[in-house]
């Protein structure tokens, strides 16, 4: 079971796939609770179709270009549940992103850490006195 995961703009994407086939699929406008829905989300869907966590078999996520705060948010969790279930994990980007980590993942890639891709330099400003 491979968990994918976007949450570059305010409506969050979740999925769960068996290889190529979509199980479940799930959007809904996250915005400023992405942090609080996402595991409940997520959980909530493995429920439905009779899985749990330790039944996740790797990780797809959209690393960017997009929100801060949001891919920040998606790539941890992506990134934590890697780590946890010693699963592969791949980031992608691109309009193609959910098939291409797709392919990825089954022809035996793993990035191990995924890392955010936003899109340009961070800009980062001086303390105020």
């Amino acid at each position: 079971m491979i968990l994918t995961l976007r949450t570059d703009k305010p409506e969050a994407e979740i999925g769960l796939f068996d290889g190529r086939k979509r199980i479940q699929y799930q959007q809904w406008q996250a915005h400023r609770e992405l942090a609080e829905t996402i595991h409940d989300r997520i959980h909530g869907m493995l429920t439905q179709v009779g899985k749990d966590w330790p039944d996740l078999t790797g990780i797809v996520v959209f690393k960017g270009p997009g929100s801060f705060t949001g891919l920040r948010i998606g790539i941890t969790v992506a990134n934590a549940l890697s780590y946890s279930y010693k699963l592969p994990i791949v980031g992608t980007m691109d309009v193609n992103w959910l098939q291409d980590g797709l392919t990825m993942l089954q022809n035996g890639k793993d990035d191990h850490l995924v890392t955010p891709e936003y899109g340009a330099e961070a800009n980062i400003t001086l303390p105020k006195k």
